[in-house]
């Protein structure tokens, strides 16, 4: 069996880098990874991740739009833990997402 990290770990590594006030896009851990087109995997890794430690809701699509949301418990869990860290949300996009977006390929 191969010792190698999963890529859902690889993932939650990353994520768990993102800083607090910050978010980051499926595509943009994809692409630090390795792999480009696997944004739709990066997703799957963060759906899985409840009860990892892993802060999921700082990671968005590349629009920054939070469509991850419906797999947080409560209606605006996701929305509500953003803007606990400072992140304007309106209508479930991510208000400067510019000023706000971290980029793994930069940051690490």
């Amino acid at each position: 069996m191969s010792k190698a990290p999963h890529f859902f770990d690889k993932c939650y590594d990353v994520a768990r880098q993102i800083p607090v006030g910050r978010v980051t896009s499926y595509g943009a851990i994809a692409t630090y990874l390795g792999a480009a087109r696997s944004a739709r995997m990066v997703g799957y890794a963060m759906t899985a991740s409840h009860g990892k430690d892993v802060p999921a809701h700082r990671v968005v699509n590349r629009k920054g739009l939070l469509t991850g949301k419906h797999h947080f418990e409560g209606t605006n869990l996701m929305q509500q833990l953003l803007e606990n860290e400072g992140v304007e949300v309106v209508k479930n996009q991510i208000q400067q997402f510019d000023t706000v977006f971290w980029d793994p390929a930069k940051e690490l």
